[in-house]
């Protein structure tokens, strides 16, 4: 009787702090706007003075345009991640190629030095998208032998074989 009650006390712990997390994110992802339009709470000068410190833009023209800059880098970084780690589908890690484009982005924008911060971003993420792609591609391919019954040896033939362009592109849409 005492073993039932612990597993019932413990699966009601799990969801309430499940529906509790679920909330958290919700609101999180419902504040989006609200946090990427703060950037109108930021100073129009190009000093921001606090008891804490002071700040001097050198790229920027005006501390606002820097904040206006940087969380258009972070909300979509930040829906991106959430989206990766609440993610089921099989596909989830593709997800990684724009959050690196947005990291990149965030880092070239909090570095004032570099002046073309969103053109060379694509040459950082061609390593990542040379592992997540392929990985994907076989995780695609093996779920797809599992729900027909293919063998492995089957899908390595199938890789091996020598086919046309058109063909390529057609097998990757079946």
């Amino acid at each position: 009787m005492e073993k039932r009650r612990t597993q019932r006390l413990s699966s009601t712990k799990g969801k309430s702090s499940s529906l509790l997390t679920g909330s958290l994110i919700a609101v999180l992802i419902a504040a989006t706007p609200y946090i990427f339009y703060s950037y109108k709470s930021f100073p129009e000068t190009d000093t921001w003075e606090t008891f804490l410190f002071t700040y001097k833009t050198g790229y920027y023209s005006k501390i606002y345009i820097m904040a206006w800059t940087i969380l258009g880098k972070v909300i979509p970084l930040l829906l991106l991640s959430i989206w990766f780690f609440t993610c089921k589908h099989w596909w989830y890690h593709v997800i990684l190629i724009p959050i690196g484009m947005y990291l990149f982005q965030f880092i070239s924008t909090i570095n004032d030095d570099l002046r073309y911060f969103d053109v060379l971003e694509i040459w950082y993420l061609i390593p990542v998208m040379a592992i997540i792609i392929p990985l994907v591609y076989l995780v695609r391919a093996k779920l797809f032998s599992q729900m027909h019954d293919n063998s492995l040896d089957q899908f390595e033939e199938e890789l091996q074989a020598k086919k046309s362009l058109f063909t390529q592109i057609k097998d990757l849409f079946r």
